[in-house]
């Protein structure tokens, strides 16, 4: 953690809505004038899409466990980590850019699934910001957690996270249901030993639950709306947040725990915007005191 260069990271695996956030958080960033520098989860992946399913074929015919984007041995966690260490540290680092499909790959003349050059973060920005699969990770190789001054996890139940990434990565990079669900399939193990635990140490959660019929994903037409849908928020330390003030500027919020704000599906993006600025603004008013 730094008070000079502080870190935010939001966590959330494939499909879960994660970039809802990150929209929530520009917005952030355009109101407060502050400037972030931005890690892609994607960009920390290890091997390219060709290189992934080669490595995948092989595992395959030696009978070996395959890797998945959800665990390490497929990511290059200890260089995030040196990523975030060096950031806390002198506000400086590097970062590249994992092209998805064509039309984010023809800018820099590469095929689709591949790498950006590595290059420096732009000069004088005011905090790091992360958003993909292991913002809170812990383990043997890597502590990224340990950096982050402040870590959100974004957690929809699981039969809506299935739904919306088929729907993202068959309608968005052309993959086959099938294949989808195969990845589904393959990466449960890592999901469980290495996504679910992060939740754990997030000092705050989103989790969208929908109000409508998921009990089969993989045959749903349609992505459940946020109107057809609650968020539950829940603050691993509640201490100093105005529950108050939140229940009256979000109509027909609740509180379901002492720690856990329920809010409609519809007013999500307001509501991460009231929890999230003033966390944002005290990450920034120590920097400023700091630097001054």
């Amino acid at each position: 953690m730094s008070i000079k260069h502080p870190i935010i990271a939001v966590t959330g695996s494939s499909g879960a809505g994660t970039s809802t956030v990150k929209a929530s958080f520009d917005h952030i960033f355009r109101r407060e004038k502050i400037t972030p520098a931005v890690i892609e989860g994607d960009s920390m992946h290890k091997y390219d899409r060709a290189e992934m399913k080669r490595i995948i074929a092989e595992a395959e015919a030696a009978g070996a466990s395959l890797p998945t984007h959800f665990g390490p041995a497929a990511n290059e966690l200890a260089e995030l980590e040196g990523i975030f260490k060096k950031y806390g540290e002198s506000g400086r680092g590097k970062r590249r850019f994992y092209l998805h499909n064509s039309e984010e790959a023809a800018p820099y003349n590469q095929p689709a699934g591949t790498f950006t050059p590595w290059e420096e973060f732009p000069e004088h920005t005011d905090l790091l910001f992360y958003e993909g699969l292991h913002g809170a990770y812990v383990g043997d190789d890597a502590d990224i957690a340990q950096h982050a001054d402040l870590s959100i996890g974004v957690v929809p139940v699981v039969n809506l996270e299935w739904i919306q990434k088929i729907h993202r990565d068959t309608q968005g990079r052309g993959y086959s249901v099938e294949a989808v669900t195969q990845t589904i399939l393959r990466r449960m193990h890592d999901y469980v030993h290495f996504i679910c635990p992060q939740f754990s140490r997030t000092d705050i959660k989103f989790q969208r639950i929908p109000l409508i019929d998921t009990s089969n994903p993989f045959i749903a037409r349609d992505i459940p709306t946020l109107d057809e849908s609650m968020v539950v928020i829940r603050f691993r330390n509640p201490h100093g947040v105005d529950f108050p003030y939140l229940l009256t500027m979000i109509h027909d919020s609740f509180m379901s725990r002492p720690n856990c704000l329920v809010v409609p599906g519809g007013k999500m993006g307001l509501a991460m915007e009231l929890v999230l600025t003033p966390l944002i603004l005290a990450l920034m008013e120590k920097k400023w005191k700091r630097s001054a």
